[in-house]
């Protein structure tokens, strides 16, 4: 069974660069394989982008992970060092 041009264009879509659309993507397209309509070659190419998804999702968390310990560095201090 071969995939469609249109499916290969799909899959081949830029992933999205925020947190935020990668994460709603994402959750469109687990709530579209959950419904089971899918053909077996677009559930693969589903899960294929899913798994992209996750990827961006969890380097951006990490990312904003990493600058929230830059900032409790620099801005956070033993309550007994503030009162010196």
């Amino acid at each position: 069974m071969n995939v469609p041009e249109a499916d290969k264009g799909a899959a081949a879509e830029a992933l999205p660069q925020d947190f935020e659309t990668a994460l709603s993507e994402l959750e469109a397209l687990v709530a579209k394989m959950e419904d089971g309509a899918m053909p077996l070659e677009q559930s693969l190419a589903a899960y294929r982008r899913g798994v992209e998804l996750v990827r961006v999702c969890q380097d951006r968390l990490a990312r904003a992970e990493q600058q929230v310990k830059v900032l409790e560095g620099e801005l956070l201090r033993p309550l007994d060092e503030a009162g010196d």
